[in-house]
């Protein structure tokens, strides 16, 4: 079965899994993910134990639009000097 996951679901989830779950995961992971949740949301499976294999790192996606806002957030950062 394939399921279609749109790019910008795919990126939303991967910020997600980063977030909530401490995950750092590419776009493909992203997908990954969405579509699990799209299985395991059906009523036949509900109960379920669902996997989910994610198969990349995020590191490579650091400098991309998949973590621009953090990026953007570390830049507005303000640090004090230690006493």
């Amino acid at each position: 079965e394939v399921l279609k996951v749109t790019s910008d679901e795919s990126i939303e989830m991967a910020r997600r899994a980063a977030k909530e779950e401490g995950l750092l995961v590419g776009i493909s992971c992203g997908a990954a993910l969405c579509g699990a949740l799209q299985v395991a949301s059906r009523p036949e499976n509900a109960g379920k134990l669902i996997v989910v294999v994610l198969p990349s790192f995020g590191e490579r996606y650091l400098s991309t639009a998949l973590f621009q806002n953090l990026k953007e957030e570390c830049e507005k950062m303000t640090f004090e000097a230690a006493a």
